[in-house]
């Protein structure tokens, strides 16, 4: 195992430079100022009697991580008898009283401050999660401590002769963070680890944040079933026709923003669910998921005064949250600018309690999003920069991943730190960062979910070094060949030229050949050989599907039969079973984004089977 000084040689350990903070140091200070790490084994932690529940487990995670680390269990209490040798935990009477003491009034809700001097240490943040995020921080920077996977934690043993000399503070560039994996999804503690503030709900995880991803609502607010067989004029006209009622309104209709009755039971919706959801910040007034806006003559005239068909929408917006602000003032309503409604209006401005959350679905996944050479990008960075002047309170939708194709290679590893880093300069409130958020297994999802999580935190964190920390420590001596893989896969990409998007069935679209596959698993069987033991032999498989789903690419699409010899057929035999089995053993639930991986793996079984 990795110690701290080792990680510090090969600069693995992250800087804390950037956006939201400012930055823990290391140094050889006098002992005044700093401390040494040895020291903390004779330390106790210090929690309140009426320490919220996120407070007392910040404290638990430290005694049990920090006991992995040296061997020593540190004691929590709730009362000191002596003025030195504390962690404080959260305010508490007894940090009022010490010498460690500062003002804690304008915490928000994720805000913390660690402060080491004269022998005690403060880990003191706002309600509810700034002590918690404060304390998995201090175990980052001070321990070396590594959250990489939901069942892997890198504790390396405790540099008992190394002096840090701390004073952090901690502001989130982003108050709403979401790395959209199932691997977070479905592990509340990971994501808290990972302080992506979305996902948990227990009080002992900090809770969810009020502030929600806004999402499609139409469809449930004002359902065509219900109101379009009586008022089909509430619904879309397009072609000279009313779309409702429909089977499907989530694809098939959008609601006549124009029109007064609408607006009227949307809003009384709304309201109805701020009322059932008192803890919400935002309520979501959303366009159903097409692009079948209503052409009726309020609508257009709307739209073709503001060049845009945010034009309707906006003041349909607008007006409901007019009413929101009358009863819940403090609640804000969201809604996507996305497809058709994703270009600023001309004139139109957001009302004051109104967000808008931007969504990059047509942009290209090989490069950043302020990449002047990508065509895909350049429209939407231009839209970026005018809803950033326009709206009080912008939060961004961004995609992350080949919704068709989870498990075919995406490189895109090296465009999300630019693009990330371009949200956060722009002023971006909340980022939803869609991935595979419905599978497990998706290609180098534990990777990925490092990487964008690091970068939530902080977007001017060196992307290709968070990749190299997440690779060394997960995969140890393996760790060299995926180094080369995920290089591999960047410069075929960066050579084709090429710009894509979110969905495609075919590699070649990312630059990526089937035919090139093998050296892809030559790789990883270099690094298979490699790994030290059974665990990281484990963790290579995983990631080795990738490889194996492109070399199956002609089998998966059911082409090239006819011109395959022999040879090739058994080879693609071979690896077709090798990546049913990896999927078995890893429990892939799914290759792409709308069906079960049973349905895919039930075509391959039948192939394999001619």
């Amino acid at each position: 195992m990795l110690t701290t000084a080792q990680l510090l040689s090969i600069g693995i350990v992250l800087a804390c430079e950037g956006f939201p903070c400012t930055s823990v140091t290391a140094s050889n200070d006098s002992p005044s100022t700093s401390l040494r790490l040895a020291d903390l084994c004779g330390f106790d932690l210090v929690v309140a009697a009426d320490a919220s529940p996120a407070e007392r487990f910040a404290a638990e995670e430290l005694r049990d991580h920090f006991a992995r680390a040296s061997g020593t269990t540190l004691s929590i209490v709730t009362d000191v008898e002596r003025k030195t040798e504390h962690i404080f935990v959260g305010s508490s009477s007894a940090f009022r009283s010490s010498d460690l003491a500062f003002p804690e009034d304008q915490f928000g809700p994720e805000d913390f401050r660690v402060l080491a001097r004269d022998r005690n240490v403060a880990i003191v943040g706002g309600r509810p999660r700034g002590t918690l995020y404060g304390v998995y921080d201090f175990l980052e920077q001070c321990l070396g401590v590594r959250f990489l996977t939901s069942d892997h934690t890198h504790v390396p043993p405790l540099d008992r002769d190394r002096r840090v000399a701390v004073e952090r503070t901690f502001h989130p560039a982003f108050r709403m963070r979401w790395s959209y994996y199932g691997e977070i999804n479905r592990d509340p503690l990971f994501a808290a680890r990972k302080r992506i503030n979305t996902v948990p709900e227990e009080d002992r995880l900090g809770g969810r944040t009020g502030l929600q991803n806004v999402n499609h609502t139409l469809y449930a607010q004002i359902p065509s079933q219900v109101w379009g067989r009586e008022h089909p004029e509430y619904f879309a006209l397009v072609d000279g026709r009313r779309l409702a009622p429909c089977e499907d309104d989530v694809y098939q209709t959008q609601p006549c923003f124009s029109h007064p009755e609408v607006r009227r039971i949307v809003s009384d919706e709304v309201l109805k669910w701020i009322d059932s959801h008192p803890e919400a910040e935002n309520v979501s007034v959303v366009q159903n998921d097409n692009v079948q806006y209503c052409r009726c003559e309020g609508c257009a005239a709307i739209d073709v005064r503001e060049e845009s068909h945010m034009g309707a929408l906006l003041e349909f917006v607008n007006a409901i949250a007019e009413e929101v602000a009358k009863v819940h003032p403090r609640v804000k309503v969201g809604t996507l600018a996305y497809q058709f409604s994703r270009k600023p209006p001309k004139s139109l401005r957001p009302g004051p309690n109104v967000q808008v959350e931007l969504c990059s679905i047509e942009c290209c996944q090989l490069h950043s999003i302020d990449d002047p050479s990508c065509p895909l990008n350049v429209a939407f960075f231009d839209e970026l920069r005018r809803w950033a002047a326009l709206c009080p309170e912008l939060l961004l939708w961004h995609y992350n991943t080949d919704f068709q194709a989870y498990l075919l290679p995406c490189p895109n590893l090296r465009a999300i730190p630019g693009s990330v880093r371009c949200f956060a300069q722009h002023r971006v409130q909340g980022l939803f960062m869609q991935a595979a958020g419905n599978a497990v297994g998706a290609e180098l999802s534990e990777l990925r979910n490092y990487l964008i999580c690091g970068l939530l935190l902080d977007p001017a964190a060196d992307g290709e070094r968070l990749i190299d920390e997440f690779l060394v420590l997960h995969y140890g001596s393996a760790a060299p060949p995926l180094r080369r893989y995920v290089d591999w896969i960047h410069e075929q990409a960066a050579a084709c030229g090429r710009h894509h998007g979110c969905f495609t069935l075919d590699p070649s679209d990312y630059g990526l050949s089937a035919s090139r596959a093998a050296e892809a698993i030559f790789l990883f069987d270099e690094a298979m050989a490699l790994a030290a033991d059974a665990e990281t032999l484990r963790r290579v498989e995983l990631a080795s599907i990738a490889a194996y789903r492109l070399a199956i690419v002609p089998v998966w699409e059911g082409k090239g039969a006819e011109t395959r010899d022999a040879a090739q057929d058994l080879r693609l035999r071979a690896w077709t079973r090798r990546f049913l089995d990896l999927c078995s053993a890893h429990q892939v639930d799914r290759a792409q984004e709308w069906t079960p991986f049973e349905d895919d793996r039930a075509r391959l079984e039948d192939w394999l089977g001619r």
